[in-house]
C-alpha cells in the first residue's frame, strides 16, 4: 500500500519537473524523484509533494549546471 501511495505522489511531481527540465531525460527525473522520496522516508521526514519537488528540483539544477559547456567551432 505504501508503494502505491508513493507512486501517486511521484508521478505528478515527475511530470511537473519534466516540463521544466526539457534537457534532462525523463528516466533521470523519475529516478531523482524516487530517490528523494526514499531519502525522506529513510530520514523519517513526511514526503509531501511540495518538499519532494523542491529537493528534486535542486538536485536536477545541480545536474544541469554541472554539465560541461558546449564546445565551440575550432
Amino acid at each position: 500500500m505504501l508503494a502505491l501511495a508513493t507512486r501517486f505522489l511521484r508521478e505528478p511531481v515527475s511530470h511537473r519537473l519534466a516540463e521544466e527540465f526539457l534537457t534532462v531525460p525523463v528516466d533521470t527525473i523519475d529516478r531523482c524523484v524516487a530517490d528523494v522520496c526514499a531519502c525522506a522516508q529513510h530520514l523519517g521526514i513526511s514526503a509531501t509533494p511540495e518538499i519532494v519537488e523542491r529537493i528534486a528540483r535542486e538536485r536536477l539544477l545541480a545536474i544541469v549546471n554541472s554539465a560541461p559547456p558546449p564546445r565551440g567551432i575550432r
